[in-house]
């Protein structure tokens, strides 16, 4: 026997029991099936997120990199730009009616009145015929008038915009699951989730208002840190305002690039219609409605510019909602079909 190590007493050996002919035969491997399967050792997983491969959670439960609304981590912008692409040509047989609808023709039907209730005519024809006079007679009555109608135009614009809002949400989602989706139930989804959508929305409005009131900043850090609020409620339906701040800070980077992107598109989508709409308007004189052919002429202008508004309103739904499913996956593994289930 060999000389044992110093400190060590006795022959070096091997254990006691140790049977030579017991021992595996070589190329023996475990598992005996000859190894693990491809990618499914303790070292597998998808390139995109370390980790289980796609299909090793249960059906119905998990990470899919093919599903069609969840980005899932690691697949970058271009994943996002993809499923929001996807999402539009799913859907735009549905969102699109419900867009003109709840959007187009709410935003279009306010422009036309605050424009047919604008005082500005009435005060320039004033000031032509009255030089030295400081204000219109009737002055703040005209301008409480005037904001009466654009405050109360707006809260019940909002409130149909909401149904248009969570009517798409569900039709994305819902398609995304490879569920039906119609437009008739759609709609009866928003009327359904519009009123407790519409009061979150204010309250976001109120917050985001105060917040460009303090110096612009505070307002557009509301803005995106708030982003993710209306989402929140219609698929967890608890703290929205809470859950948004929570996605914002948790991941600044990836929720503030994506917010940015559809912002812009927003901006952009708005900013034309806007623009041509006040052209257009300004052709027929500052009264447009004191005659009947220039008042259809607006009215006219009004529409058109209101329908070019469409790719903004489209944008925002699908990029926003697409930036919540994204969030929900790097919380916990989530797909369509649960998302549409916590729809109801």
């Amino acid at each position: 026997a060999a000389e044992p190590p110093p400190g060590q007493t006795g022959p070096v050996g091997p254990p006691p029991g140790w049977d030579p002919a017991a021992q595996p035969a070589p190329g023996w491997v475990f598992p005996p099936t000859g190894g693990y399967p491809p990618g499914a050792g303790p070292y597998g997983g998808q390139p995109w997120y370390p980790g289980p491969p796609g299909g090793w959670y249960p059906p119905g439960y998990g990470f899919d990199p093919a599903d069609a609304l969840v980005t899932p981590p690691g697949a970058g912008l271009g994943g996002w730009f993809g499923r929001c692409g996807g999402a539009l040509r799913r859907g735009w047989r549905q969102l699109v009616p419900i867009m003109l609808l709840t959007q187009v023709l709410p935003a279009a039907v306010l422009s036309v009145i605050s424009l047919g209730v604008d005082p500005s005519a009435n005060w320039a024809a004033e000031a032509e015929a009255n030089p030295t006079a400081v204000l219109p007679d009737n002055f703040l009555a005209e301008v409480v008038s005037l904001l009466a109608v654009l405050v109360g135009g707006s809260l019940l614009v909002g409130l149909v915009q909401s149904v248009g809002w969570a009517a798409g949400s569900w039709v994305i989602t819902r398609q995304a699951a490879g569920q039906p989706a119609s437009l008739e139930s759609a709609l009866r989804y928003g009327l359904r989730r519009a009123l407790g959508l519409w009061g979150w929305t204010l309250l976001v409005s109120l917050l985001v208002g105060v917040g460009l009131c303090f110096c612009v900043l505070p307002g557009i850090y509301l803005l995106f840190a708030l982003s993710m609020a209306g989402p929140a409620y219609l698929f967890e339906r608890r703290n929205p305002i809470g859950r948004s701040f929570r996605m914002f800070h948790d991941r600044l980077g990836l929720l503030l690039g994506r917010v940015a992107v559809v912002a812009l598109a927003v901006i952009i989508g708005s900013l034309i219609p806007g623009v041509l709409e006040g052209v257009g308007t300004s052709a027929f004189g500052t009264d447009p409605f004191a005659s009947p052919g220039t008042a259809v002429g607006a009215v006219v202008v009004i529409g058109i510019t209101a329908v070019l508004a469409l790719p903004a309103h489209l944008a925002q739904l699908i990029g926003l909602l697409l930036t919540y499913a994204e969030q929900r996956a790097h919380e916990a593994p989530v797909n369509s079909a649960g998302l549409a289930a916590e729809l109801g």
